[in-house]
């Protein structure tokens, strides 16, 4: 009768394919060398994209390298090898490379591509188990991606190799980087859905509130007249401005505490007297990011948005940097 297994073996079993995987991954260390670096260098010559292929589990590697690959600068695409063989091997072009994988380096539908591939002149760089494999000597290069033994129990299942071959594609794509000059910006621009690609693309104008949205009032206004301002724009605080829209100053809840405190005439006293002074603002142009930063050095959850001539143009506050996302 079967029982179920411990805690404890569960806990050994899981810590022993990590301690398998991780050693396998330890061991490629000493493979990035002179061929490596050379395999880089075929990959910046190439001067139309990186085409990775496999099957099976290799397959699924590939699909997770070339999109890695073509988020880090280095444009690729991920192309099944049986469905090549099929009328795919069309979207392979002069100026490719492919980068193939295969544990065994015998995978049929890999090899197919050879031939083909070899009258376009595409260099292959092959990443297998296997330095004598068929694939490892007709690559253009062989990148050893070999492990001692799988994860799994039977030595059977693909786990250590596949881990293998993908911490040696993740390592040929961020040299690459680093050799492109890839920065966190071009890093945005390819993610541009993603909360980096919005911290580093949006713009206090891409969020920011304008028009008659923003909360204004003249220096000469009284105190009631800023207070239904404050209420019907729902911001926390009104701006001051001149006649000509300029900003004077800006006024809290802080300042209508103070204010309280002091006793002073809702309806005759003008916001000049009451206003906090040369407030906290920020430029259209400047990064949303930049803003929450400001916001939280400051202590503050709004700010004001003015131009180069010292005009107000808008106001954000925490809650518009949220719905966002750049927070």
């Amino acid at each position: 009768m079967n029982t179920s297994p411990s805690s404890a073996a569960l806990i050994a079993a899981g810590r022993r394919a990590l301690e398998i995987e991780s050693r396998a991954v330890a061991e490629l260390l000493q493979r990035v060398d002179a061929r490596f670096a050379r395999a880089c260098e075929l990959c910046l010559a190439a001067t139309g994209r990186v085409v990775v292929s496999g099957m099976g589990k290799s397959g699924h590697i590939a699909h997770k390298i070339a999109a890695t690959l073509a988020s880090t600068g280095t444009p690729a695409f991920f192309l099944h090898a049986a469905e090549a063989s099929h009328g795919d091997l069309g979207m392979v072009t002069r100026g490719d490379l492919l980068l193939a994988i295969s544990n065994s380096g015998e995978s049929p539908e890999l090899l197919a591509l050879l031939p083909p591939l070899r009258r376009l002149t595409v260099p292959v760089i092959a990443l297998t188990g296997r330095a004598d494999s068929t694939l490892a000597r007709e690559a253009t290069l062989h990148l050893d991606v070999s492990v001692r033994e799988e994860a799994c129990p039977l030595n059977l299942a693909p786990t250590a190799s596949t881990t293998a071959a993908m911490a040696m594609g993740d390592a040929l794509a961020t040299a690459l980087l680093e050799a492109r000059g890839f920065t966190s910006e071009d890093f945005a621009r390819a993610h541009p859905g993603g909360t980096l690609g919005r911290k580093l693309l949006l713009h206090v104008a891409d969020v920011m509130r304008r028009g008659d949205e923003l909360p204004r009032v003249t220096t000469a206004a009284p105190l009631e007249h800023g207070l239904v301002e404050m209420s019907r724009k729902g911001l926390g605080m009104t701006s001051v401005v001149d006649d000509q829209g300029r900003l004077l100053g800006v006024f809290t809840d802080g300042d209508l505490r103070r204010a309280l405190d002091k006793g002073v005439d809702f309806r005759t006293t003008p916001m000049h007297d009451v206003m906090t002074q040369q407030p906290r603002h920020i430029g259209p142009q400047e990064l949303a990011a930049e803003a929450v930063n400001r916001m939280q050095e400051h202590r503050i959850t709004a700010l004001l948005v003015v131009d180069a001539t010292g005009h107000l143009v808008g106001a954000l506050n925490i809650h518009d940097l949220l719905r966002a996302g750049v927070l």
